[in-house]
């Protein structure tokens, strides 16, 4: 049970790193993905807050970890009841958040390549490559969601308002990926947003019930 407090804490961590960050991304002016930027405009955010943008960019590996943490203790207390069922949406569900932290590696690095670039056509091609990156990295949110949901509301483990939030925002993540290379700027970003607030919202909560003890995985086990 030590551990699955660690992975509860680890999750609180792991939203309160998203939300330093973030502030972070939103006090330099740096553009939401998919909206339409002009190169100059972005040049102009590298040159006024590249150490903002870059002190933003090193609370992320702390954050891979936290978040691998968190998975790796929603995995232990899911599994072995998936194992008896003959399931195996807690696997779907750690994949989806490995995936997701390796994708967003190349979202940060990408960000970084432009802190460093002066050409405007460089620039330019660097922000599509940021937001495909960013975009596809919604499917991997979207299978950790659709995983570990599915498999917490099959063993009795989350309630079905917290799996209902799981759903809801994994349709909502899956469905502003698929639409987000047919156009420049992508019409459904807004349900990227909400479907990644509902992520943040199902993690604080498995968390806090990671840390209250309520999950027993040898509990669950032997049901």
């Amino acid at each position: 049970m030590r551990f699955l407090r660690i992975a509860g804490l680890a999750g609180i961590g792991f939203t309160l790193v998203l939300i330093v960050a973030n502030t972070f991304l939103l006090s330099s002016g740096f553009p939401a993905p998919s909206e339409a930027v002009a190169p100059e405009r972005l040049a102009g955010i590298f040159d006024g807050s590249e150490r903002t943008l870059r002190v933003a960019s090193a609370f992320l590996p702390v954050a891979w970890l936290l978040s691998s943490i968190f998975a790796a203790g929603v995995f232990a207390v899911q599994s072995g009841r998936d194992v008896r069922r003959g399931d195996a949406w807690s696997v779907l569900g750690l994949a989806g958040v490995l995936l997701q932290n390796l994708a967003f590696t190349g979202v940060e690095a990408t960000r970084l390549a432009m802190t460093a670039v002066e050409s405007s056509d460089t620039l330019a091609g660097l922000w599509v490559l940021y937001n495909g990156f960013f975009g596809f990295n919604q499917v991997f949110l979207a299978l950790a969601l659709l995983g570990f949901s599915v498999s917490g509301l099959k063993g009795r483990m989350i309630a079905r308002w917290h799996a209902a939030i799981g759903l809801a925002g994994a349709a909502a993540l899956l469905a502003s990926a698929t639409t987000s290379p047919l156009a420049t700027v992508n019409p459904l970003s807004l349900l990227g947003l909400i479907g990644w607030l509902l992520w943040v919202v199902w993690i604080a909560v498995y968390s806090v019930a990671l840390l209250r003890g309520r999950l027993d995985p040898t509990r669950v086990a032997a049901d």
